[in-house]
C-alpha cells in the first residue's frame, strides 16, 4: 500500500535547458564580440567637436550707434554688424584738414621767399660784376695819374682823388661780395624751410589718413561667415578698443579632438579611418580620418604643467590630443555643434 501511495517523480522539462543553452550561447557570442572588438579597436569617449570661433573686437573705442544682429543670428563674411558713433572723430578730421591746408599755404610762402632770394642773388651777382669793372677803371686811372704826376702834369690832389676812388671801388666790391654770401646763406635757410614745411605737410597728410582709418574702424564687419553667439553689448554703451563684443562660430568647418591614452596611439597614422558617434545623437554614425597627432601631451598645455622631478613621483597615464577630420561635413552640419561630446572608435587590426 505504501508503494502505491508514492507519487512518481516529475521529469524536468527540456525547454529550461534549451533556454539556458541559448542564453549561454548568446552571452558567449556577445562576450566574444566585445573582446574581439576591444582587441582590434582603440576607443575613447574623451572627445569633443571643435570649430573656429572668431571674436568680434572693435579697433577703436566709442559709443555703440546701432547693432545690426541679434543673438545666434547667421551672418556672412564682410556683413556690417555694429556701428560706433564717429561724430567726434569726424570733427577731429575737419581740424586736421584745416591744419593741412595751412601747411600748404606755409609751403607756398616758403617757396615764394626762396624765389625772391634767388632773384636777389642774381642782383648781387650783377652788383659784384659792376663793382669789378669800377675797380678796374679806378686802378687804370690811378696808374695813369701816377705817371702824370711824375711828369708833373697833374696836381697831388688829383692823384689823391684817383687813389680814393680806387679804395672806394674796392670797398664796394668787398661789400657786394659780403651781401652775396649773406644771400647764399639765406637761400640755404629758405631751402631748409621749404623741406621742413613739406615734411610737416606729409606728417599731417599721414595723420589725416590715420584718422580716416579710425573712422572706418567705427563700422565693424563680420570677419567670417557663421553664427553669432550671445551679444555682450547694447546700443548706447561705450566700448573700449579691443574689448570682445561677441563671437562668431564658423558653422561650415568642424573637426573632433580626441584625447587618447599614450598606450593607445602606437598604431595611429595620418589618414587612418575613424568612426564617430555623438552623445547628443546616439544613433549618429559619422565617418572621419585622423588629421594629425599633437606633438605634446595635453598636460603640457596646462597653466601649471606637472613637474615629476620634484617631490614624490606618481606615474599617470598621459593623453595625446588627436585631431580627427569629419568626412562630408556639410551633410552633418545640422547636428554638429562646437563642444558636443563624442565617442571615437578606430580599427587598428583587420
Amino acid at each position: 500500500m505504501a508503494e502505491e501511495n508514492k507519487e512518481p517523480k516529475k521529469k524536468k522539462s527540456p525547454i529550461r535547458f534549451v533556454i539556458i543553452g541559448v542564453l549561454v550561447i548568446v552571452g558567449v557570442i556577445i562576450g566574444w564580440k566585445k573582446i574581439s572588438f576591444a582587441m582590434s579597436h582603440e576607443t575613447t569617449d574623451d572627445a569633443q567637436v571643435e570649430t573656429q570661433i572668431s571674436p568680434v573686437l572693435p579697433r577703436v573705442g566709442g559709443y555703440v550707434k546701432f547693432i545690426d544682429v541679434k543673438d545666434y543670428d547667421s551672418v556672412k563674411g564682410g556683413q556690417l554688424l555694429v556701428e560706433l558713433d564717429d561724430a567726434e572723430l569726424q570733427t577731429q578730421l575737419l581740424q586736421m584738414q584745416a591744419d593741412y591746408d595751412a601747411s600748404q599755404a606755409d609751403i607756398i610762402s616758403a617757396q615764394a621767399s626762396l624765389k625772391n632770394s634767388r632773384i636777389s642773388l642774381g642782383s648781387n651777382n650783377g652788383d659784384i660784376h659792376l663793382s669789378s669793372i669800377k675797380v678796374q677803371q679806378a686802378q687804370d686811372d690811378y696808374q695813369r695819374n701816377q705817371n702824370l704826376y711824375k711828369d708833373q702834369a697833374i696836381t697831388k690832389k688829383q692823384l689823391d682823388d684817383s687813389r680814393y676812388n680806387l679804395e672806394q671801388a674796392t670797398q664796394q666790391t668787398t661789400n657786394n661780395e659780403s651781401d652775396l654770401s649773406t644771400a647764399q646763406s639765406r637761400i640755404a635757410i629758405l631751402q631748409a624751410n621749404v623741406k621742413k614745411s613739406e615734411a610737416a605737410l606729409s606728417m599731417k597728410d599721414a595723420a589725416i589718413k590715420q584718422q580716416q582709418l579710425k573712422i572706418s574702424y567705427t563700422k565693424i564687419y563680420a570677419p567670417e561667415s557663421g553664427k553669432v553667439g550671445k551679444l555682450n553689448i547694447a546700443a548706447g554703451q561705450y566700448v573700449q578698443a579691443g574689448a570682445p563684443l561677441f563671437s562668431i562660430v564658423n558653422d561650415s568647418s568642424y573637426w573632433v579632438v580626441a584625447n587618447f591614452k599614450e598606450t593607445q596611439i602606437k598604431r595611429f597614422y595620418n589618414g587612418m579611418p575613424v568612426e564617430i558617434s555623438l552623445d547628443a545623437y546616439p544613433d549618429s554614425s559619422l565617418k572621419g580620418s585622423i588629421g594629425s597627432l599633437s606633438e605634446a601631451t595635453g598636460a603640457k598645455f596646462s597653466i601649471l604643467p606637472p613637474d615629476n622631478s620634484s617631490g614624490n613621483f606618481v606615474k599617470v597615464t598621459q593623453r595625446i590630443p588627436v585631431k580627427i577630420n569629419i568626412d562630408n561635413t556639410p551633410r552633418y552640419s545640422s547636428i554638429l555643434r562646437a563642444g558636443l561630446s563624442a565617442y571615437i572608435s578606430i580599427k587598428t587590426k583587420n
